[in-house]
């Protein structure tokens, strides 16, 4: 039987490329021509780095024992020092997985000098804790990440893998889909087991529709899931994880992509949008006059951050980083004022998990009053500035 990793000899020009782009150092040059050693996790990138195109993977749609693959894997983000929210909220959701499939929770760390994450992470329910260090790991790239998760998941055989929907899980994960021939649901809302199946649910249609998707053939069982749509599960202090090194190789030169400068949006000590714990909007009805000054003199009485709906985002009153919405940021604040707000489900997916909110809205019939546990009819231009002046009455301003 014919292996699924194969060497043209005669294209083959014994460069040595693929075996400097192996994370696992499995391919070496014998006689000017690449030999694949038995440890190839088939992550691909010795196919992307060969100039002759002499290596070729053949990744045949066969039946394969769904048995053998175990656990629930959480795909950890850490950035600035410290485990991005996200990463709990997944972990919170695979310990219900894996309970109901009687499997382990499993955290992966990926990056340099990334150990001193694994406590937080097992208090907040990682049972094993799979590390990938490596100083060029330090920061992100879709090469380097991608390979090397893509051979562990080879290699460990997981039976469902979640990353976070943010920007770096949004463009690692169909990496990793397309070089592993698996399906992926992307932004998932929900997240549940049928029939030993994991049941993913995500907008479909424009967000007109919840689709539910199963995958029964192929595994690992791929899906990202939004941010601010799962709760954290309350940290088990003390409790600890059995921690699986996993030794890599990078070689620079593998890498095609390298990151000259990282700019921020947000200002220094201002607050992201999914991180406020109070959070004011606007959609198409305050794009008119001063309508988004009146909503962050509003925001400022709470220590708020103002957000937006996509058409005025679309209309250039904010930026895409404070978007509310199913093609923006999912939130889940205690307290949601949304002002001029229509409610179309593009936007209600992104703050349906808000704990309370507030709608003022011209229109009695507008969806968002669906949403809303106080809803106000009225001229968001006549409603904010009494609003305000009241809040800076109490606060004896």
């Amino acid at each position: 039987m014919a292996e699924p990793i194969q060497v043209n000899n005669e294209k083959c020009t014994g460069c040595g490329l693929c075996g400097k782009s192996c994370p696992f150092a499995v391919i070496t040059v014998v006689d000017k021509k690449a030999k694949i050693g038995d440890g190839c996790t088939l992550c691909s990138a010795c196919v992307q780095v060969c100039p002759a195109e002499a290596i070729t993977i053949e990744r045949k749609a066969v039946k394969i024992e769904l048995g053998a693959y175990k656990d629930v894997w959480v795909i950890a983000e850490v950035a600035e020092g410290c485990t991005k929210g996200v990463s709990f909220e997944l972990l919170g959701k695979a310990t219900e997985l894996a309970t109901e499939t009687k499997q382990h929770v499993c955290a992966v760390l990926i990056g340099h000098n990334v150990k001193g994450y694994v406590d937080v992470l097992a208090e907040n329910g990682a049972e094993k804790v799979y590390i990938a260090d490596n100083p060029n790991l330090e920061k992100y790239t879709t090469d380097a990440y991608s390979n090397v998760i893509s051979g562990m998941m080879s290699r460990f055989k997981p039976n469902i893998v979640l990353f976070p929907a943010t920007k770096q899980g949004r463009d690692l994960a169909p990496r990793i889909a397309a070089t592993l021939d698996l399906g992926l649901t992307a932004d998932c809302t929900a997240l549940a087991i049928k029939d030993g199946m994991l049941l993913q649910t995500r907008p479909a249609f424009g967000g007109n529709i919840m689709a539910d998707i199963l995958c029964p053939y192929s595994r690992p069982q791929m899906a990202t899931v939004r941010p601010n749509v799962m709760p954290k599960p309350e940290p088990r202090k003390g409790h600890k994880a059995e921690v699986i090194e996993v030794p890599v190789k990078i070689d620079p030169k593998s890498i095609r992509t390298h990151i000259r400068e990282t700019i921020k949006t947000c200002t220094m000590g201002g607050k992201k949008i999914e991180e406020s714990e109070v959070v004011v909007s606007g959609g198409r009805g305050a794009c008119e006059e001063n309508g988004f000054e009146l909503l962050q003199q509003l925001a400022d009485q709470f220590g708020a951050v103002v957000g937006a709906s996509r058409v005025a985002i679309d209309m250039g009153k904010k930026p895409k980083s404070v978007q509310v919405g199913q093609s923006g940021i999912t939130i889940s604040p205690k307290l949601y004022i949304v002002c001029a707000v229509s409610g179309a489900i593009q936007h209600t997916v992104g703050m349906s998990s808000s704990k309370f909110t507030i709608a003022i809205n011209s229109d009695p019939n507008a969806t968002i009053f669906a949403y809303s546990q106080v809803g106000v009819v009225g001229d968001m231009f006549q409603i904010v500035p009494k609003l305000v002046d009241e809040l800076k009455k109490r606060k004896g301003k």
